[in-house]
């Protein structure tokens, strides 16, 4: 079927001479990075598997969904070897581009292969023999590809059977603690026929909130359980599918911990043994929340005048921690550093943080945003001007934000929006280290330390002109990336410290676990800015100190109405319901009591049509049903 894609459906010539497709550096290092954590769970276990044939001429290959190579281990003498048949970082081995191979069959057909030889559809690739498996996301989604290549196989094709078997055991490994990692915040079950193989790379995983919802599974609790698509058992009760209810499930990591449990398959009745691994964060259920000022938690919530690099490094985030080490090194040896990430992830944070740790504290830290200031001022703002020099100057004129730097740190955030015309100037500033005010005719000396932040591609601006590349290269000496809220794995502590920020440490404010839990799973596309928003407004509305769901913005909590719009509603509304609906000892504070009253209002409105009544609050129908049962709301009325 391969050989026939590749003739029929991609028009491939089996003489084409090579690979022609290959990413530069910054498009490499970009789909490397879009594998997030991933990437480097997949680094250290080919360290591993590469260590099992070492010196056999073999080398371990990473590709993305894509097939493009992403990262190569192999015997360094045979480097040229593998580049010649074009096995390399960036180059791309899709089915579509080369025809039939181990990465880009495998990707296509979503199952391992080995491509032996005369296998390959290409004339030039006959001598390789490649065998390659998919890596899935907990959602079962193929994001990558292992692959175990020789680039002169001169042995036969059942060898292979011992290579397919090392690559499908180290792709199942990325794959599980690649599931680890994205639920560290969830109860996680692995489980196993045999008590023996609960840690093997053959377990099954079921990811679970704590009211015993499931929320992911792996590939091998998937083939259990025969799951063909992601979300058709997700949101369903755990007992369903393993005989275990949730208070089970907490009584177990209260008294037991990793003592193995005895499990049910619902469907065909076998034992199984499970071990259960707890939630690493712990939510802060009516916990007194840290101080602004506590330099252990958050980092980039607090004052940002007082914020350490130490600070950042222990929130217990490898990612960031490893941004923090690279910063330290380079901070006093007026190095040129572009910080990158999306927006709100907290670059002028960082960049505050360097200068604090710098032996320039003392002297002063500037912050230009380039967007936010005008075309028309933003030259002057800069660079200063001389009185007089244009209609409406200041009498005594103006220093200019290089100016007001020397000696200490120049933030520039949002450099990619600087106007080309002033990227000129800016440019011979730096070159220079001098300044010239408008209406001056004599250059200012200034000492520049030079920080910039961008959510931009600066290389991409360059190759589409709108970025000087004399200038991207003057002011890129190191780039530093962080990471979106949504990859972090201390979530929990800038959680803390985004609430203690917002309170100021003067209030005594909590979040229940309910509403912890929907902080903790919101992606946050706005990262910290949007959290903080979040928490402010939550404050205002919660009611005795308490942050619970229906305080949340609608988005957060699925389309949930907000508690104050339920408490709204169910005064202003007037009409009570029905008294034989209402069961007022199911709900246990006025919160819940005014959600309740608003679901059997919106049912009776609907006439009671579950679909209907879902819509009409903007969340799906098990989130309804699951409301229903909590308040025991009889559908059957």
């Amino acid at each position: 079927m391969s050989w026939k894609r590749s003739l029929v459906n991609y028009s491939l010539d089996p003489g084409i001479p090579g690979i022609e497709i290959v990413l530069d550096q910054a498009k490499l290092r970009h789909r490397r990075e879009q594998l997030g954590e991933l990437y480097h769970i997949a680094e250290a276990e080919m360290r591993g598997l590469y260590r099992q044939i070492a010196q056999s001429g073999y080398s371990v290959l990473l590709t993305d969904a894509n097939g493009y190579i992403l990262h190569r281990l192999g015997d360094p003498g045979l480097a040229e070897q593998f580049e010649r048949v074009g096995l390399w970082p960036g180059a791309d081995w899709s089915e579509s581009t080369v025809g039939t191979n181990g990465i880009g069959t495998c990707i296509v057909e979503g199952r391992p292969v080995t491509i032996h030889r005369d296998e390959h559809f290409l004339s030039r690739n006959t001598e390789l023999s490649c065998s390659a498996a998919p890596i899935c996301d907990p959602q079962g989604r193929l994001v990558a590809v292992l692959d175990i290549s020789s680039a002169q196989a001169n042995n036969t094709r059942e060898i292979q059977h011992h290579t397919i078997a090392l690559v499908q055991q180290s792709a199942r490994v990325i794959e599980n603690l690649y599931f680890l990692d994205r639920h560290a915040n969830a109860f996680v079950i692995r489980f196993h026929e045999r008590v023996s193989l609960i840690d093997s790379p053959g377990a099954g995983m079921v990811a679970i909130d704590r009211d015993g919802q499931t929320i992911a599974f792996n590939n091998r609790a998937r083939e259990l359980f025969g799951i063909r698509t992601a979300d058709s058992v997700v949101n369903e009760p755990l007992e369903k599918l393993l005989g275990i209810t949730a208070s089970s499930i907490h009584a177990h990591a209260s008294t037991q911990g990793d003592t193995p449990m005895r499990l049910r398959d619902a469907r065909s009745g076998e034992t199984l043994f499970g071990a259960l691994q707890k939630p690493l964060l712990k939510p802060a259920s009516k916990t007194k929340v840290q101080r602004a000022g506590d330099q252990s938690v958050g980092g980039e919530c607090g004052d940002a005048g007082e914020l350490s690099l130490e600070a950042m490094a222990n929130n217990g985030d490898e990612q960031v921690a490893k941004i923090v080490q690279c910063a330290r090194r380079v901070v006093d040896r007026n190095v040129p550093i572009v910080l990158c990430g999306e927006t709100g992830t907290g670059k002028e944070v960082l960049a505050r943080a360097m200068h604090n740790a710098s032996a320039r504290h003392k002297r002063p830290f500037v912050a230009v945003n380039c967007a936010a200031i005008p075309e028309s001022l933003i030259e002057s703002e800069l660079f200063g001007y001389r009185h007089g020099a244009f209609t409406g100057a200041k009498r005594e004129g103006m220093r200019g934000k290089v100016l007001e730097s020397s000696g200490g740190t120049l933030f520039l955030d949002e450099i990619g929006d600087m106007p080309p015309e002033l990227q000129t100037r800016f440019l011979r500033v730096l070159e220079q280290k001098e300044v010239m005010p408008l209406g001056s005719e004599e250059p200012v000396p200034v000492e520049l330390n030079v920080i910039s932040a961008t959510h931009r591609n600066l290389l991409q601006l360059v190759e589409e002109g709108l970025f000087r590349e004399d200038l991207y290269y003057r002011l890129n000496a190191i780039t530093l990336e962080l990471p979106p809220l949504r990859e972090r794995s201390d979530k929990d502590r800038v959680i803390t410290a985004a609430l203690a920020a917002e309170t100021g440490g003067d209030e005594d404010v909590a979040i229940d676990e309910a509403a912890y839990q929907r902080l903790l799973d919101y992606p946050w596309p706005g990262n910290v800015r949007q959290l903080r928003n979040c928490l402010r407004t939550a404050i205002a509305l919660s009611d005795d100190g308490v942050i619970r769901v229906g305080d949340l913005p609608g988005v957060i909590v699925g389309g949930e109405m907000p508690a104050a719009a339920a408490r709204s509603s169910s005064v202003s509304q007037g009409d009570l319901p029905d008294p034989a609906l209402s069961d007022p000892g199911r709900a246990d504070s006025p919160l819940e009591s005014a959600e309740r009253d608003t679901l059997l209002r919106e049912l009776e409105q609907h006439r009671w049509n579950i679909t209907k009544t879902a819509e009409r609050l903007g969340v799906s129908r098990n989130t309804l049903y699951r409301k229903l049962k909590k308040y025991g709301i009889d559908t059957e009325h």
